[in-house]
């Protein structure tokens, strides 16, 4: 019985220490996104907001629509979620954004 409580203290130990060195290196902040710089012309913007929704709408079913209101969205609040999908939390204004009908607006 003694092993038994012995190997899942240590299992459970080595579980709760992964999981925490993990969520330290993922929540270090290193992959937030950065907002537009400060750009004045909106030539400048508008090339920034392509290169930033290219990569988010990469995998997207139909692209030519994300591209769309990933660009409106960027212009209007100037920053654009890492990765292809979620992580709206590092934008919040692009994460608050919603359509007419209430459901959001941004991909």
């Amino acid at each position: 019985m003694k092993i038994i409580l012995s190997i899942f203290f240590v299992a459970s130990f080595l579980l709760i220490t992964s999981s925490l060195a993990s969520a330290t290196i993922s929540g270090g902040g290193g992959g937030a996104v950065a907002p537009a710089p400060e750009i004045k012309d909106g030539a400048e913007l508008e090339k920034w907001c392509g290169g930033k929704c290219e990569v988010r709408c990469e995998e997207a079913g139909m692209k030519d629509r994300c591209l769309k209101y990933c660009g409106i969205c960027c212009k209007e609040c100037k920053c654009v979620p890492s990765g292809t999908y979620g992580n709206k939390h590092e934008c919040a204004c692009y994460r608050d954004k919603l359509s007419s009908k209430k459901t959001p607006k941004c991909p």
